[in-house]
């Protein structure tokens, strides 16, 4: 099955009104921090309980669904009346019992801590109208969607493993709540796991991370995925507080395909399906981030795009068991785009060579991850960044030698290594102003460490906007990474640790106002404040914007890139990016033009201007540089405004997060101050 286009559509464009799951979860069912109907932000409360025991539950009564489970979070009493029967009348409430009874049965033991999967397979049972008699063969559709249960109980892999124990775990858990003894047959549970793993969608409001999953009916989950697509999806949560929009498009998008009996049984059992369902789930809109013709497919990604062919395909059929055969996996030669996000620097090498330079990048990050050392992870990365892969760590080949291999600086792992490092940096330099913290607290440090953060935050978009320039695609990824440069930027031309470097403070700048340092070389800031961002895009101003953008960064770039990497061999890398273009295989435009006319491409011109640096750092025009670091964050701040614009709306929260932004308050997490878990916003 697929969906197409009822009418030819711009760039931009609201493809689907905002469409209820027809179940959705939670991944931690006793989160405090969002509503556990709608998903929505809680305001701050007093402390909370402790997350229920195994008796707080068995003093609720089972028999009473308009009983609320004390663990249970809501927004509105209309979100609590909405959703706290269905913990009873779906065996949700019985499927906790069971997890957290002592063996009480052994396929359970692993589901305690993410059972997200199963709680919403259960809702989708209760909403089966009628629901499908016991001991029969399950259907392959429910509620038109796939279940694609014979493809997972084909291999004997931890996906077939979850699929079995995770049926077991449901169906008994539905027998407690009839009170009748399991039978053993557990295929009917089984099909709906197998329903939700191949249509739920991770949950992510306001660009946090993944909250929980939901599964929506066919308007959205018939679209298929392909690794160059032309639509993009966002969530919306729906309190009962949420105002009505009027005006909004109705469903733009039509259902296509060979089976028109299963089209029309799906559009007529649509309105039932919903009637079942929690009204103030999570809601999800799609969007066009190409111009789409009448009759085009309509496609989204399943899985990052800044991967490599490679990995996309084994993400793929792990998660889905398909294999992708779409135009840019099937691209006889390659796409650049794909060629360059594996390139190797080296004359040759083995594959077993490149999975053990995987394994030690994404060993130091997720050892970043969970240790929380970055130090530690800053001195791994960048020394396979400059140097190559370390000698060390490299195991001997019996009759073979071994090959230098650098990793290309569009490589997949560096850009996973520029997110990780703007991240390390910044906890680095948080560390070390930290009042309970052993470090002496020196400011100079702190703002050496802030720089280099912001650097890497902004080599990492100038990384993605390249590639952005060979596939539109690329645009919620370049979106995403141009802001948090911006943010980065912004913070650092702001931070107080600018009076370290003089005697006495410096004088009060304006970096509050875009008015005080206006751009007049672009038109970025005009129509941010005009709120015409949306309308820009419908006009087919992509190309136009882009164009200001690229001409205003080009000009501000060289006046603070040295000063961000002073003193660190991130320059290295870069002694010329034209060289590591292989004739006939990259024919673009030289990596990151922004950063080729900023002065750092050229390791010979950095040297003989290097004493000339250092003996006029005294003298520096501090609040010039931090006027700079301003304009080059508002410019970038606005341009991923501009792009997530067209991804996922003008009104979206992200313009809210944008204007606090500039005028100096929150951030695009919604949080004060980023840590580590920024570095999952790679995955895009």
């Amino acid at each position: 099955m697929e969906m197409r286009m009822g009418e030819e559509t711009e760039m931009g464009a609201e493809l689907t009104p905002p469409l209820p799951p027809l179940a959705s979860s939670l991944h931690d069912s006793h989160l405090l921090s969002h509503c556990s109907a709608c998903f929505s932000p809680l305001s701050p409360s007093p402390p909370p309980p402790s997350p229920p025991t195994l008796l707080t539950l068995l003093s609720n009564n089972t028999n009473n669904p308009n009983t609320n489970p004390s663990f249970l979070r809501y927004c509105s009493p209309l979100c609590s009346a909405s959703d706290s029967p269905l913990h009873f009348s779906t065996a949700e409430h019985h499927l906790f019992l069971l997890l957290l009874l002592p063996h009480s049965h052994p396929t359970t033991a692993h589901f305690s801590s993410h059972s997200s999967d199963l709680r919403a397979a259960l809702r989708l049972l209760h909403i089966l109208r009628p629901p499908p008699p016991l001991h029969t063969q399950p259907p392959n559709r429910v509620c038109g969607l796939l279940t694609n249960r014979h493809h997972f109980v084909s291999e004997c892999d931890e996906t077939l493993a979850r699929i079995r124990d995770g049926g077991k775990a449901m169906a008994i858990a539905r027998c407690m709540r009839d009170g009748r003894e399991f039978s053993g047959d557990s295929r009917l549970e089984e099909a709906l796991l197998c329903l939700v793993l191949t249509n739920a969608v991770e949950v992510q409001v306001n660009g946090g991370s993944a909250l929980g999953i939901a599964v929506y009916d066919w308007c959205f989950s018939w679209i298929n995925h392909t690794c160059s697509p032309n639509a993009c999806y966002r969530f919306l949560p729906c309190s009962p507080e949420t105002p009505l929009v009027s005006g909004e498009p109705g469903l733009q998008i039509v259902p296509g395909g060979d089976d028109e009996i299963e089209m029309e049984n799906a559009v007529r059992s649509r309105s039932e399906s919903i009637e079942g369902c929690n009204i103030y789930g999570p809601r999800i809109i799609v969007r066009s981030i190409k111009a789409i013709k009448k009759g085009e497919e309509v496609s989204v990604a399943y899985t990052d795009l800044l991967q490599p062919k490679a990995i996309r395909h084994a993400e793929l059929w792990v998660k889905y068991r398909f294999s992708c055969c779409c135009s840019r996996c099937n691209a006889s030669p390659p796409t650049y785009v794909d060629l360059v996000l594996q390139e190797i620097l080296a004359e040759s090498y083995m594959d077993e060579e490149i999975r053990e330079l995987t394994d030690y990048v994404d060993d130091a990050i997720a050892d970043y991850l969970s240790v929380g050392n970055p130090e530690a992870c800053c001195e791994m990365l960048e020394n396979v960044l400059v140097q190559g892969f370390p000698d060390e760590q490299l195991e001997p080949i019996v009759g073979k030698s071994r090959a230098n291999i650098r990793l290309h600086p569009l490589h997949h792992l560096s850009l996973a290594t520029y997110t990780t490092l703007a991240s390390a940096y910044r906890v680095r330099a948080s560390q070390l102003l930290d009042p309970h913290s052993e470090s002496d607290g020196d400011e100079l440090e702190a703002l050496s460490l802030s720089k280099t953060s912001a650097a890497y935050s902004l080599l990492l978009a100038g990384a993605t906007h390249h590639l952005f320039l060979s596939d539109s695609s690329l645009i919620a990824s370049t979106a995403n990474f141009w802001m948090n440069a911006g943010e980065s930027l912004l913070s650092l031309a702001r931070s107080s640790l600018w009076n370290s470097f003089v005697q006495g403070r410096l004088p009060l700048l304006n970096l509050l106002s875009l008015h005080s340092h206006k751009c007049y070389k672009c038109s970025l800031a005009d129509k941010f404040e005009a709120n015409s961002f949306g309308s820009e895009a419908h006009n087919g101003g992509l190309e136009d914007i882009s164009k200001q953008f690229l001409n205003c960064i080009s000009s501000i770039t060289p006046k603070v890139w040295r000063s961000l990497i002073q003193a660190h061999h991130l320059c290295k890398i870069f002694k010329d990016p034209s060289d590591s273009n292989r004739p006939g295989k990259m024919e673009t435009s030289k990596i990151w033009d922004f950063l080729a006319h900023s002065g750092c491409t050229s390791m010979d011109s950095l040297s003989q201007h290097e004493e000339s640096i250092n003996e006029c750092e005294a003298q520096r025009d501090t609040n010039q540089e931090r006027i700079n670091l301003f304009k080059l964050g508002f410019h970038s701040l606005l341009y991923g405004g501009f792009l997530s614009s067209i991804c996922y709306g003008p009104s979206s929260y992200l313009t809210c997060s944008i204007r606090d932004l500039l005028y100096g308050e929150g951030s695009l997490t919604g949080n004060s101050s980023h840590q580590k878990d920024s570095v999952t916003k790679f995955q895009v």
